[in-house]
């Protein structure tokens, strides 16, 4: 809960930044904080330490995420920008593929600093090829960089206010995906304490959990794009939070290691079927030049509406069961 109270004060300014300086820039910004938050996190006596870490982690999140959805918006066309929006989404599940089993090797075999500072390793290496983008590719991207003030952030966020609440689509974005992120906050943070405690999983088998998500995610994250710029985004929507609901009565019920392996198939599907879904639909409702801040801002409005629902989940899974909090995000 403490980690996420940062990223609430900063999604916005990052998102101004990236509609002020430019995408590339904005993302080469945060990836230099993000090698600063693994240093911190592998350093860290205590977990205080460990929370000054996430603090860096919180800028980097705040100033990439909402610029690499704006970014991929102003590269191409509304007609294909889901399935746009499908591919990027592909490639990167390669990470939830490969990334978990790997980390639970690292783990077992040496020890979580080594696990973090292979991590640190590679992200130092994206930064270097983000920073690179920036320098060489922003001037034919990114328009020219504009100057930050406080006038012209209050501006952006006036418009984008209005446009939440205005009743269009923004404000049932706001309402259905701000439901789904309170409901998974409540109840997979603890997601692997309850396969390892509940489920009775090893390590090595909570990360091919994680692994088949991501596949199962990146199987439909093309398909699901298509079907969102052929049949409508709401089409996608719709499937994909059935599918999440399948997918959380099988894990509830689940008792062995392939009901649960059934349960992230039916999530990463559903998951695939909604990223795109959600990105193109927004990039095509919000104006370019604030769809920075739009990112950003939605992204804070939602992380402070889901802000207590690890604690409350906690709660109820110590004073009635491990299920119930799964049930109520099923519900």
């Amino acid at each position: 809960t403490l980690s996420q109270i940062i990223p609430l004060a900063l999604q916005i300014i990052g998102g101004y930044i990236s509609d002020c300086l430019g995408r590339l820039r904005s993302i080469a910004m945060g990836s230099i904080a993000g090698v600063i938050s693994y240093i911190g996190l592998i350093l860290a006596p205590t977990w205080q330490w460990v929370l000054v870490g996430e603090g860096f982690n919180a800028v980097t999140r705040s100033l990439v995420g909402p610029s690499f959805g704006a970014f991929i918006a102003e590269s191409t066309d509304e007609e294909n920008r889901a399935q746009v929006f499908g591919y990027t989404e592909t490639i990167y599940s390669v990470v939830a593929i490969v990334g978990p089993p790997l980390g639970a090797f690292l783990v077992q075999a040496f020890s979580f600093k080594i696990m973090l500072i292979c991590a640190g390793l590679f992200y130092l290496g994206a930064t270097i090829i983000r920073i690179y983008m920036a320098r060489n590719i922003a001037k034919t991207h990114d328009s020219a960089p504009q100057k930050l003030s406080f006038s012209s952030l209050k501006i952006n966020l006036i418009t984008m206010a209005t446009m939440f609440v205005a009743g269009g689509v923004l404000t049932w974005i706001l309402i259905t995906d701000g439901a789904r992120d309170i409901a998974y906050s409540m109840s997979f943070n603890f997601a692997s304490l309850f396969l390892q405690d509940i489920g009775g999983l090893n390590l090595v088998q909570i990360g091919y959990l994680s692994s088949i998500w991501g596949i199962a995610a990146m199987l439909t994250n093309i398909p699901a794009g298509k079907l969102a710029d052929r049949k409508g985004e709401r089409v996608a929507i719709v499937l994909g939070f059935c599918l999440e609901f399948l997918a959380l009565v099988v894990f509830i019920v689940g008792s062995s290691f392939w009901a649960y392996a059934l349960s992230h198939v039916l999530l990463g599907i559903g998951s695939g079927m909604l990223g795109p879904a959600y990105e193109s639909l927004m990039s095509k409702v919000i104006p370019q030049k604030i769809r920075g801040t739009a990112f950003g801002l939605l992204d804070s409005s939602l992380g402070l509406f889901s802000l207590p629902a690890p604690a409350i989940g906690a709660e109820l899974w110590s004073r009635f069961s491990p299920r119930t909090p799964l049930m109520i995000t099923a519900g």
